[in-house]
């Protein structure tokens, strides 16, 4: 494993580094001039000059992008252009918002994606395996924004059962915090659990074709035994992976969610902020969550290849 560890640890770093690149150039190629936006639109030219050579903004982007990244990674992350406000504190008002949000959707999206798959991995014929057919084929081909939609007509509105709009902490008050939050989360999970659902699914048909499977069922193992011990194990690997990847759908998905939702997460967030030009604010958004999904991912390997010892002596 720790052979394992070492030869992936360097793709990792490369990909941080090359995240951080993307996310220092990103919201100065979508044009506007920060200073601008500091000093003002009646500033007079000579005043937006003085204000750009007193954030350094004259100076070459190689020289500005390591002072920025020496800074993040000391932990300064930089200061708001439109609020003045820190934006580690900024980030970690909105933070539990999405980390909530998030959180409960990757769990949903988890038990769901695992037993639709399952459950279509071992239905093999008849009426019951056209219906999950049908109703993974519906799933995955539905965006998030549009399930948020229809759960919002069906239980906020029609039915009247669930909040539609708002939030409240689940650390302040559990049961209402899980009632503002259910159809978000579900909008989010359903997709991808669907994803993940049909992988599991394909990869199970795979592995019931294999030679070994062929072998223990010439030597009598039982079917139970077989679909625990030699499908479902060797088709874990698929799901493994796939939620590392989704997780980063979930999050990007948060931004278009949070808005139907009015939750006042990170999407919000980066949302006013590239309304409002504020590079600061945009550029450490962007940074958190790739770097999000690259550890996710990360961990989603070191867990495939405890599953799956041909991994680890891979290369």
């Amino acid at each position: 494993m720790l052979h394992f560890l070492a030869r992936r640890l360097p793709s990792v770093v490369l990909m941080l580094v090359v995240t951080a690149v993307i996310a220092f150039l990103l919201p100065r190629l979508g044009g506007g001039d920060p200073a601008q936006v500091v000093a003002g639109s009646d500033a007079t030219a000579e005043q937006v000059q003085a204000i750009r050579e007193q954030m350094g903004l004259d100076r070459p982007l190689a020289v500005q992008f390591v002072d920025w990244a020496g800074s993040v990674a000391s932990g300064d992350l930089g200061t708001s252009l439109i609020s003045n406000r820190p934006v580690a504190q900024l980030i970690g008002a909105r933070l539990g918002s999405t980390l909530e949000l998030a959180g409960a959707a990757t769990i949903l999206m988890i038990v769901m994606g695992l037993g639709l798959g399952i459950l279509a991995g071992i239905t093999r014929k008849g009426a019951p395996r056209a219906l999950l057919d049908g109703a993974i084929s519906v799933l995955l081909a539905t965006p998030p924004h549009v399930t948020g939609l229809i759960l919002i007509l069906v239980f906020g509105i029609t039915w009247r059962l669930i909040p539609i709009t708002g939030e409240v902490s689940i650390l302040d008050d559990p049961m209402r915090g899980l009632s503002y939050l259910i159809m978000p989360a579900f909008a989010l999970a359903l997709p991808q659990a669907a994803m993940i659902a049909r992988l599991v699914d394909a990869r199970m048909a795979q592995v019931r074709q294999e030679e070994f499977v062929d072998l223990a069922t010439a030597k009598g193992v039982p079917p139970r035994r077989i679909l625990l011990s030699h499908v479902l194990r060797n088709s874990l690997g698929t799901a493994v992976i796939a939620t590392g990847i989704r997780i980063g759908e979930i999050l990007a998905g948060a931004v278009v969610i949070e808005a139907i939702f009015a939750r006042q997460g990170l999407g919000m967030l980066a949302v006013s902020s590239i309304s409002a030009r504020d590079y600061e604010v945009v550029q450490i958004i962007v940074l958190f969550a790739v770097v999000i999904a690259v550890l996710v991912h990360f961990l989603s390997e070191i867990l495939l290849a405890a599953l799956d010892p041909r991994i680890r002596l891979d290369g």
